[in-house]
């Protein structure tokens, strides 16, 4: 008998077409440059791109966001194709995008819109998930004046991923009162979040930033012998991972990829992935991930700074990284690169090569505002002790006579370094033992070395508290 049971076929790749405008202020190649990213986030969309149409204008037009006759021109380009939607380079006004609709009747997308969809598509946690549906909310309440008559809902589709899946009921109040539960959920999410950072604030944290497929992740699983999802294409990573990594013996640091930037990248997508970017605002160093081997690097670490700065991280303390020097086709770039950037470290993560000198630049980096300081402790004080082995560096350790007002105590000497981060609060917790003298070894009648006793090690128990 025959199996009649229908085999799964994969939904067909919707056709695109994609519109670009050159300004005064943007060159041609700029422009171009924009339609091949365009390009590519449309084709992690799942779309297929079957022409381009640019158009130079003076400013873009209010109306229809390109001339009346690219319009025409558009939408027999749509015709001949049989284009399923159009992407434009730009954002689309709620007016732009109703004028165009009724005259190209198929599906528009603006580039905010295919990068939520990206986001839509790649959102595997329940936070992630959360963050990316506000965005897509905020984005869509502003348009609910569409023209929805073609969009039906069981077309489905690039950008009718997640929220907003073509609902032509849906009211701004609704989207309001939904937004309002959301923002709410990644309040508290925030406050976790926050919570838990403070747990481990005693560790330096180093953050990997940089455009996105940059190999960010793929240089986490290298420093950090794990297996955090990496893949090369765009926007693979939106969730916030966190491991320890040693960049040394007994020198942790806590490094934490981040979702990768972009240029245009929506305003409220960064609002709303607020928790998620925490980890780069408060982190203590970043890591600069750049991909050495695409031809637009320079303006991608150009649009990573701008990120940075209106995340306000810009001043942290950075090294930049180019990675994916294995794939380089043109070796003198590397020999130009480290001379114009003579701080920056080469890699390349998926082969290993050049991590260990980035360790040891990273470490150099971080402690390069190190202070060192001498402290007196009670040897009584085993707590106070282990927490200086836990958050500092110590450089020597031995045992001697101090007074201690009228008494004369055994004391532990600590020679220590500490992180302009820690330096303060370690300050504060040995300032009650300040009034501690040490009494030097001299005549019969003082304390001599032989006479104190010894330095016991610190035991777990103590290490733990």
């Amino acid at each position: 008998m025959p199996n009649r049971t229908a085999a799964p076929t994969a939904r067909p790749q919707e056709v695109a077409i994609l519109v670009g405008v050159q300004t005064p202020d943007t060159t041609e190649a700029d422009l171009q440059d924009g339609l091949n990213e365009l390009a590519l986030l449309a084709d992690t969309a799942g779309a297929v791109v079957a022409e381009q149409l640019t158009q130079a204008l003076p400013r873009i037009t209010s109306a229809t966001y390109i001339g009346s006759g690219k319009v025409e021109e558009l939408k027999q380009l749509v015709d001949r194709h049989e284009a399923d939607l159009v992407i434009f380079d730009d954002d689309l006004s709620p007016i732009q995008q109703r004028n165009l609709e009724k005259t190209l009747k198929v599906k528009l997308l603006d580039r905010s819109g295919l990068i939520l969809d990206i986001f839509a598509r790649n959102a595997r946690t329940a936070t992630a998930r959360t963050q990316v549906e506000l965005a897509q909310l905020d984005y869509l309440r502003s348009r609910l004046t569409r023209a929805w008559t073609h969009l039906e809902r069981q077309k489905g589709g690039i950008g009718m991923r997640g929220p907003g899946e073509t609902q032509i009921e849906t009211d701004r109040r609704l989207i309001g009162k939904r937004i309002s539960v959301l923002t709410e959920q990644l309040d508290r999410i925030d406050r976790q979040r926050t919570t838990q950072r403070k747990g481990r604030d005693e560790l330096t944290r180093v953050s990997l930033v940089g455009y996105t497929n940059a190999g960010k992740s793929t240089l986490m699983n290298a420093l950090a012998d794990t297996d955090v999802l990496a893949e090369n294409r765009l926007f693979a990573t939106l969730d916030a991972t966190t491991r320890q990594v040693y960049l040394a013996p007994n020198k942790p640091v806590l490094l934490s990829d981040t979702v990768g930037f972009i240029r245009k990248l929506p305003h409220k997508l960064i609002e709303s992935f607020k928790s998620t970017l925490d980890e780069v605002r408060e982190a203590d160093v970043l890591l600069h991930v750049v991909d050495a081997s695409h031809p637009q690097f320079e303006d991608h670490i150009r649009v990573v700074r701008e990120t940075l700065q209106e995340l306000g991280a810009l001043d942290k303390p950075t090294l930049m990284v180019f990675n994916k020097l294995d794939v380089l086709e043109e070796r003198g770039l590397i020999a130009a690169l480290r001379a114009e950037y003579e701080q920056a470290a080469f890699v390349s993560a998926l082969r290993g090569i050049g991590l260990e000198g980035l360790r040891i630049q990273l470490l150099d980096l971080i402690e390069s505002d190190y202070v060192e300081r001498t402290a007196l402790l009670p040897m009584a004080e085993a707590k106070s002790r282990a927490y200086v082995h836990r958050v500092a560096e110590v450089l020597a350790e031995d045992t001697l006579m101090a007074d201690d007002y009228e008494d004369r105590v055994p004391v532990v000497r600590l020679r220590y370094r500490a992180s302009a981060k820690n330096a303060p609060e370690l300050a504060r917790m040995l300032e009650r033992f300040a009034h501690l003298t040490p009494v030097e070894a001299q005549g019969d009648g003082a304390s001599r070395p032989a006479d104190l006793p010894k330095t016991e090690p610190i035991s777990p128990a103590d290490e733990e508290k």
